[in-house]
């Protein structure tokens, strides 16, 4: 029996205050003002964002080193990217995302490899100064086919105090290349969010505005527009691409998945920079908007009718050929996008997922689930500010259960009550569940597959969450709530 909004509004409020009990006094009062139920016509989810992790919580964010090297620059494939600090935080996050990209691995591209200043104890002591000048020498003689270089700071370089700036110009002046030093040191903030800012204003600082007043390096037209927070996770960007090409746009950047230096730098002369991740990059384009003018708009290239949408929407910036180009471009991939929804949605309609993520997806995803036929029955972000939040009303129905930065006991107890048919997540919590026996996809790179983006990406979307819910493995073991 399907239960009214009213229902379901009483059965979330009553979950939190459930769970909520597991907690001491203090701590219970602290989370009940992130944990909250939707209630349509709000301004907001009604729950706190963007404050500190409690002590001793399991939480799932990252740090502000993370949001700069791991989320931000690394994707620039043609610099060098060097983790300056101890080796362990930069290992990590080499391997974290799949940031596809076009070139020679160690010869003009350097993404999938790590560059570490590899702290030991006697740099604690002494310093790193000398000893990152002359890394950057050695990686001058080993790669010189590399653009430049950003120094990504670890915890250990801001408590010493380093002086990372000094040595960048100096450097820069030495092998003529632009040299980017990056404040990110992990403990600053509560999450990774701030390592965005962070590396959002060392790219206005040391790239995009000291290269503004320079010639663009190819010939302008009235329909240059930049691709903004798209890191190209399995593909992303360019299954997008494809898609603002055909209608007649011309890509000149994009930042910063499959990115480069030369991109970074002629973002100045884009007629339109369009954003997808809002959370990592809006800084940036609030910053060209008041400095140089240039509009920035948000859009969603997840399932068919976001697709639409937001093409139709990035074209009402230009003329009438554009326009009409957004046209042509949504009838032509429209039998495509229809064909996907035929095959798939009779396997997955009326079942129900649960959201926690980073970055977009939280909201960004649930318009491709709801064209299967699905129904996104909670969610939540990781590391949003309130304007996430915000965005994120026009996207969940009344009486969506909302977690903001929620903890592994919490987010386990909302599945045991919630039963949902899908989890959709990230890699530390993809094992719990799965051996809860629900189903999961890992939603931060895409569980190795990809893309998710464009009409391309719709059909790999569907047929993955077709293969996570209907996998005949789930007929073997039971979740808690079958066997109790």
């Amino acid at each position: 029996m399907s239960l009214t909004v009213e229902q379901i509004k009483q059965r979330n409020q009553e979950l939190i205050t459930e769970v909520l009990k597991a907690y001491p006094e203090k701590t219970a009062k602290k989370r009940a003002k992130h944990l909250g139920v939707y209630e349509e016509g709000k301004p907001d989810c009604g729950v706190k964002s963007n404050i500190k992790s409690i002590p001793g919580v399991m939480t799932i964010r990252g740090c502000a080193y993370a949001g700069s090297f791991g989320v931000v620059w690394n994707p620039v494939k043609n610099m060098i990217h060097l983790s300056h600090g101890p080796v362990g935080c930069g290992r990590y996050n080499r391997g974290g995302r799949r940031n596809y990209y076009i070139g020679t691995t160690g010869v003009d591209t350097f993404t999938t490899m790590h560059f570490t200043s590899d702290f030991q104890e006697r740099d604690i002591v002494f310093g790193g100064d000398k000893k990152l000048a002359k890394i950057i020498d050695e990686m001058e003689m080993l790669f010189p086919l590399s653009q430049g270089v950003t120094i990504q700071s670890e915890c250990p370089i801001g408590l010493i105090g380093d002086d990372i700036e000094a040595v960048a110009k100096k450097k820069a002046k030495e092998i003529g290349k632009t040299v980017v030093p990056v404040r990110c040191e992990g403990f600053r903030g509560v999450s990774q969010s701030l390592g965005h800012h962070i590396a959002n204003d060392s790219i206005r600082d040391w790239v995009l505005d000291p290269s503004a007043s320079k010639p663009m390096d190819i010939q302008s037209t009235p329909y240059d527009v930049a691709i903004i927070g798209d890191y190209n996770i399995g593909g992303d960007a360019w299954a997008s691409r494809i898609l603002l090409e055909e209608m007649g746009l011309r890509v000149i950047a994009q930042w910063s998945g499959d990115g480069t230096l030369a991109e970074l730098e002629r973002t100045s002369k884009a007629k339109l920079n369009i954003i997808h991740c809002y959370r990592s990059m809006n800084y940036i384009v609030r910053h060209m908007e008041e400095k140089y003018g240039i509009p920035w708009v948000e859009y969603n290239f997840f399932g068919p009718t976001k697709i639409a949408e937001s093409l139709r929407k990035i074209a009402s910036f230009f003329d009438a050929k554009i326009q009409e180009g957004a046209e042509r471009v949504i009838a032509k991939y429209e039998p495509v996008a229809k064909a996907v929804i035929d095959k798939y949605r009779p396997r997955l309609e009326g079942k129900k997922v649960m959201i926690f993520v980073g970055g977009l997806r939280p909201r960004h995803v649930i318009p491709a689930f709801e064209d299967l036929g699905m129904e996104c029955i909670a969610t939540g972000y990781e590391f949003a500010h309130n304007d996430d939040y915000q965005r994120t009303t026009h996207y969940v129905k009344d009486g969506t259960l909302i977690y903001d930065d929620v903890t592994g006991y919490e987010f386990e107890k909302f599945a045991e009550k919630l039963m949902p048919d899908l989890v959709a997540s990230g890699i530390k919590e993809k094992y719990i569940f799965q051996k809860m026996g629900l189903p999961f996809r890992q939603m931060h790179s895409w569980d190795y597959s990809g893309p998710y983006h464009g009409y391309d990406g719709f059909a790999v979307f569907a047929r993955d969450m077709d293969l996570a819910i209907n996998n005949p493995v789930w007929n073997m073991t039971k979740a808690p709530w079958q066997t109790a």
